[in-house]
């Protein structure tokens, strides 16, 4: 433990996201509105907080510096700012390709900060994936960028509320492709690195998980399909005699009901719509996106740009402020376990 509070308390950089879109709308109110225990980074050009904060009609204290270590404990009001320039001025509901580079420097500054241990945590608001595109360069996602550039072999995403922790071993698949996707490597590769997330990043001792099957009513024994029987069901006995807390594979109708949910610490779905509406349904707007299986610590929003929204004080903040304090929790936990 630092002998100064203030040390002791995680750094937390913040992307910009899209600097046309609500991400400069929602940083702004959120850390306008409270304070987090935290010291609190965010990775922008501080002209696009200067603009964005006179549009919405906010008094902020915008302070810009020059390295990381100048950063002081966030108080309610006070934006800390390491600046990455621009090369165009944004107009709030505007895109324009001239500053992808931008927001890919954002994120490439944030990603090397955490492996260099100057961060202990990103939390990203939404990119455009199509601006950023029409530049030439593949950029499929966050979760995508972060994985290449940690060199991590394998990634889970995980979609989490209050009440709920819902990840997948599938993500971004066409549903005719998920059935061959979902094999005892793919299963056991996202259960393990979901299971040691959730006691290092989480600060379970051991966690338990529910899994669902792929097939209506989880197969009916072979009835209705047999990837449970096949594939699901020995490659979970195997994980049970290696010591994981595991149970299922449950019908997902029976799965997200309390009577699991209430006793168990993450749903594992198999395909990305089998198990995320239920989520979003029940936390839409104050949920977090999670990438796990990295060495760094990465968090995000569960909503898009919102381009018709920017610059008119419509845009809600509250998966942001969802994703920020997520993200507090986890550096808190993996500084724990690592002592």
């Amino acid at each position: 433990m630092a002998n100064n509070p203030v040390e002791s308390l995680p750094i937390i950089a913040i992307t910009s996201g899209e600097p046309a879109g609500i991400g400069p709308d929602i940083i702004l109110s959120a850390l306008n509105e409270q304070t987090f225990p935290a010291r609190l980074i965010i990775l922008a050009d501080p002209q696009l907080l200067k603009d964005r904060a006179s549009t919405l009609g906010l008094t902020v204290d915008i302070r810009t510096l020059s390295h990381s270590h100048e950063v002081s404990a966030h108080q309610q009001g006070m934006i800390s700012v390491l600046p990455i320039q621009q090369a165009k001025q944004t107009i709030a509901g505007v895109l324009d390709i001239a500053n992808s580079a931008y927001v890919l420097e954002t994120l490439k500054h944030a990603g090397e900060g955490c492996l260099r241990k100057e961060f202990d945590a990103i939390v990203t608001p939404p990119v455009h994936k199509g601006i950023l595109c029409e530049t030439g360069v593949h950029f499929s996602g966050h979760t995508e960028f972060f994985q290449a550039q940690c060199k991590s072999p394998h990634v889970v995403m995980m979609l989490a509320t209050e009440a709920m922790k819902v990840a997948l071993v599938t993500t971004h698949l066409p549903l005719k492709d998920v059935s061959a996707a979902i094999t005892e490597q793919s299963i056991s590769l996202v259960i393990n690195a979901l299971n040691q997330d959730l006691q290092e990043k989480f600060g379970i001792t051991k966690p338990k998980i529910l899994v669902c099957g792929l097939n209506p009513h989880a197969g009916e024994d072979g009835h209705l399909g047999r990837e449970e029987i096949d594939v699901i069901i020995p490659t979970l006995d195997k994980l049970r005699q290696e010591g994981l807390d595991l149970v299922g594979p449950l019908p997902a109708d029976t799965l997200f009901t309390p009577k699991y949910l209430n006793d168990a610490d993450c749903a594992l779905a198999m395909y990305h719509d089998q198990g995320l509406p239920v989520l979003k349904y029940s936390g839409f707007g104050n949920a977090v996106n999670i990438t796990l299986g990295l060495p760094i610590i990465r968090t995000s929003v569960d909503h898009g740009t919102a381009i018709d929204l920017a610059g008119t004080g419509k845009a809600n903040n509250g998966s942001l402020k969802v994703a920020i304090q997520h993200a507090i929790n986890m550096a808190n936990n993996a500084k724990k376990f690592s002592k």
